[in-house]
C-alpha cells in the first residue's frame, strides 16, 4: 500500500490526538505584549521521545528533558518564548525545575512528569515570578481547541504558527497524529531557536516512539538550514497517550507509524523553512552522483549554506559557478569533467562544461518562489538532499535589531 493510501490529512494540529489539550497566555516574558507560554497536557500519561541539538553550549530546558524524557510517563509539556534560558548557569536548571514543580503540583501529578522548552533571547533568566502567576490560567485554559492558541504563543521572529496533523490507517484502526513548531531564525538544527511537538493517539513504547523519530528528524528538521547556525534550544518531542486503544508494536504498524510521523516532521520543517527570517525564496537541494550517503549529504550541506550561493539566490543571479565552488571546497570526491548541475529543471553544466543557451530560462527559473538544484558529482550512485533559502536585506535587518 502506498504512502498516500494509509496517511490522510485532519485538522487540529498537536491537538489532534485523543488524549491531548492545550492552552495559551501572556504572562509578559515579550515586551511586545503577545502570547508567550504554552501548556501541552497528555491525559492519559504519555509515553514519549526527544531528538536534542547537539549544540555543546544548550540551554537549562534541553538538559531537563534530555533527563525526564522516556524515564517516567509524560503528563505535560510547558513552553515558553521570549526567553532561551539558554546561558544562565546553574540557576536556569534551578529555574525550569522551579516551574515544572509549580505546573505538577497544578497539574496533580509528580514534578519528573513534566518537562519544560523555552525559546527566545538567549542570556537571560526567566521572569519565574509572573510566569508561575499565568500557570493558574493555563491549567485551567487546557482544551482541545486550543491547538492554534498553543503553536501562536510558541513564536519568536516567526510571522505565522506552523501545524500539520495526519489520520494514518493501521491494520488495528485509524489513529491520529499532529505537531506543531517555531522557527524562523537560527535554523541548522543539529539534533538529535527550533522547537517541535508532536502528539499521537497511538500506543507506543518509548522505544518505538524514538525508533521512528530520530530517522525522521535526521531527514527533515536536520536537513533544513536558514543561516547555518544550530540553536543552544533546538528539541522536537514526540508523545503517544495511547488514548485510541491501537497499539503500535513492530512490523506493518509501526511502519505505517514511523511514515506519518516522517511525513509530520516534513511538513512542519519546510514550515519552518518558508517563514524563515527574510526568505523570498525555498529551495531543495538534491546532490548525486557522490561516492557514499556521507560525502552526498555533506556537499549537500556545504552548498546550501554557502552565503554566495543564498544570496545569488535573493538576486535571481545565474552564478552556478558559486554552487561548484561551494561543492569543490566541502571536501568530498568529485569528477569534475563528469560533473552536471539542473536548477529549476534548466540543465546547466553536462559532462563538466556550461550547456549552450542555459542563460535564459535560468534567468527565469530563478525568479520563482521555489525551485529544485540538482547537482551531480559525477563520482558515484549516492544521493542526498536538504533544503535551503535565500538570503535577503531583510534577514539582516531582522537580526541586526534582534531582540525579544
Amino acid at each position: 500500500m502506498s504512502e498516500e493510501a494509509f496517511l490522510r490529512e485532519a485538522a487540529g494540529g498537536v491537538c489532534a490526538a485523543g488524549g491531548v489539550r492545550a492552552a495559551a497566555a501572556t504572562a509578559g516574558i515579550k515586551e511586545s505584549g503577545r502570547p508567550d507560554m504554552a501548556l501541552l497536557h497528555f491525559d492519559p500519561p504519555a509515553e514519549a521521545a526527544g531528538v536534542f541539538t547537539r549544540n555543546r553550549v544548550c540551554a537549562a530546558p534541553v538538559l531537563l528533558c534530555r533527563e525526564r524524557v522516556g524515564k517516567a510517563p509524560l503528563r505535560a509539556i510547558l513552553i515558553n518564548s521570549g526567553n532561551a534560558n539558554a546561558c544562565t548557569g546553574e540557576a536556569g536548571l534551578e529555574d525550569a525545575e522551579r516551574l515544572t514543580a509549580s505546573a505538577a503540583s497544578r497539574l496533580g501529578c509528580a514534578p519528573r512528569e513534566v518537562v519544560m522548552c523555552s525559546t527566545g533571547l538567549i542570556g537571560a533568566r526567566l521572569p519565574v515570578g509572573i510566569m508561575e502567576r499565568a500557570l493558574d490560567g493555563l491549567v485551567g485554559g487546557l482544551s482541545p481547541a486550543n491547538g492554534r492558541a498553543a503553536a501562536e504563543a510558541i513564536l519568536t521572529t516567526d510571522t505565522r504558527p506552523k501545524e500539520f496533523a495526519l489520520e494514518i490507517e493501521l491494520p488495528g484502526g485509524r489513529v491520529r497524529l499532529g505537531g506543531m513548531a517555531k522557527g524562523a531564525g537560527m535554523i541548522a538544527p543539529d539534533m538529535a531557536t527550533m522547537l517541535a511537538f508532536l502528539a499521537t493517539d497511538a500506543a507506543v513504547p518509548s522505544a518505538a516512539l524514538a525508533a521512528a523519530l530520530r530517522p525522521a528528524a535526521e531527514a527533515t528538521f536536520n536537513a533544513i538550514t536558514i543561516d547555518g547556525d544550530t540553536s543552544t534550544n533546538d528539541t522536537v518531542l514526540l508523545a503517544a497517550t495511547g488514548a485510541s486503544g491501537i497499539r503500535v508494536g513492530e512490523g506493518e504498524a509501526l511502519s505505517r507509524f514511523a511514515a506519518g510521523v516522517s511525513r509530520v516532521c516534513r511538513e512542519l520543517a519546510l514550515a519552518v523553512l518558508r517563514d524563515g527570517e527574510g526568505v523570498t525564496k525555498v529551495v531543495e537541494m538534491r546532490v548525486r552522483g557522490a561516492a557514499d550517503p556521507g560525502e552526498a549529504r555533506r556537499a549537500a550541506r556545504e552548498v546550501a549554506e554557502s552565503l554566495l550561493v543564498k544570496t545569488a539566490f535573493f538576486g535571481g543571479l545565474p552564478n552556478w559557478g558559486r554552487i561548484f565552488a561551494a561543492a569543490g571546497r566541502s571536501g568530498v570526491r568529485v569528477e569534475p569533467a563528469r560533473m552536471g548541475l539542473r536548477i529549476g529543471g534548466v540543465e546547466v553544466v553536462r559532462a563538466g562544461a556550461p550547456v549552450d543557451g542555459w542563460e535564459a530560462p535560468l534567468a527565469r527559473a530563478l525568479k520563482e518562489p521555489a525551485f529544485a538544484v540538482e547537482l551531480d558529482l559525477g563520482v558515484g550512485a549516492a544521493e542526498a538532499v536538504c533544503w535551503t533559502t535565500d538570503l535577503s536585506y531583510e534577514y539582516v535587518r531582522i537580526n541586526a535589531e534582534y531582540r525579544t
